[in-house]
């Protein structure tokens, strides 16, 4: 008996040195960025760039800028060859150009569709499982996370628009990085979504190397805090959003993942989240780059960390590789389609065209 208690107990013992190890290298690796994943140049790469650079010709001073296009109604013979093919994503767009100005918006909206049909063209294949006119051209649209992910997002509007408000960002900016964070769940986290998502519409709160609903990493939310205060950092953002982050207790460790990660209340997961957004786009100002009108740059940049923004003339979509239902993004491209495909509109609308 005494042979077996003593076996038992080293069992025991080498079982907790064996756990003890995983957790320091685990520990290690996320304090070291070796977790870090700067991930790789999305294959449309190049598309991007050409879209980018057609957008912003000197002969197009705001996004007012297609009147001829208008007129020769160039734009709306696009929409209706498109609506034959996909009613439900064109009904989007036809909303964004009867009830705006924003054509410019219109005009990448159309490009994120088209750029899906080609890459349909390419792949031989049709999105989806429904039929043509049923299913959306944005493959993970056709999954069946997606609607509930969408409830569950909806749910926090009043959240994300109080974040917006307060930090200058754009709630359907936000609601972009948290889409492509949710999205790349659906795969890497099925059990989870299974457990809370599908059941109690509710989003996916990591704790693990990322944080909260929208994957804030430790060292990522501290770099965040510390940009606040610096007022010599290229990301500063200035003065008035200095105590945004301010602290309740001396023990800033525990306070910072209980808020992040607080699954009833997802406020400071969307606030770290928006502050990184506002400390990037001031670098990238001061470096004399705008970037604020793409959306799938600003969301590379999210997913690759402050180490890895580098100001740039011709910046390159990508980040994580992420395999959604077998069929794979970048992150930067999931949330450049979320945000260009119109969905969500009437609970995240575009912002208002630059006059």
């Amino acid at each position: 008996m005494k042979r077996y208690n003593k076996l038992a107990l080293k069992i025991l013992i080498y079982s907790f040195a064996i756990f003890g190890l995983g957790m320091v290298v685990a520990w290690s690796a996320v304090k070291l960025k070796i977790t870090n994943d700067p991930g790789g140049i999305d294959k449309n790469d190049r598309y991007f760039q050409e879209v980018n650079s057609s957008n912003n010709q000197p002969d197009r001073p705001n996004p007012n800028f297609p009147v001829n296009h208008l007129k020769s109604g160039k734009l709306l013979e696009r929409i209706s060859e498109l609506y034959s093919q996909y009613p439900t994503d064109t009904k989007r767009i036809l909303k964004q150009f009867n009830v705006t100005d924003d054509f410019l918006t219109v005009e990448k909206m159309l490009q994120a569709i088209e750029l899906n049909l080609e890459d349909n063209k390419m792949a031989k294949a049709v999105p989806g499982t429904n039929s043509q006119r049923s299913s959306s051209v944005f493959y993970w649209m056709n999954l069946p996370e997606w609607p509930v992910l969408k409830e569950a997002v909806s749910k926090d509007q009043p959240v994300i628009d109080s974040v917006a408000e307060v930090t200058g960002i754009d709630s359907r900016l936000i609601s972009s990085v948290l889409i492509a964070e949710q999205i790349r769940l659906f795969d890497s986290r099925r059990e989870a979504f299974k457990k809370w998502i599908q059941p109690l519409k509710m989003l996916t709160s990591e704790t693990s190397f990322s944080w909260g609903v929208t994957g804030i990493k430790d060292f990522t939310a501290i770099a965040i805090e510390n940009n606040l205060q610096d007022s010599t950092s290229v990301f500063y953002p200035g003065n008035q959003y200095r105590n945004l982050l301010r602290f309740t207790s001396d023990d800033h460790t525990t306070e910072r993942f209980t808020r992040i990660t607080d699954s009833r209340n997802h406020y400071y997961a969307y606030l770290y989240a928006a502050l990184y957004i506002k400390q990037i786009l001031r670098q990238w100002h001061l470096a004399g780059y705008a970037i604020g009108n793409r959306p799938e740059i600003i969301a590379t940049l999210y997913n690759i960390g402050f180490a890895n923004s580098v100001p740039k003339a011709k910046p390159q979509v990508g980040g994580a590789t992420i395999d959604v239902g077998g069929k794979k993004y970048t992150f930067g491209r999931i949330a450049w389609e979320y945000y260009y495909s119109g969905e969500l509109d009437d609970v995240f609308p575009f912002p208002a065209p630059l006059k």
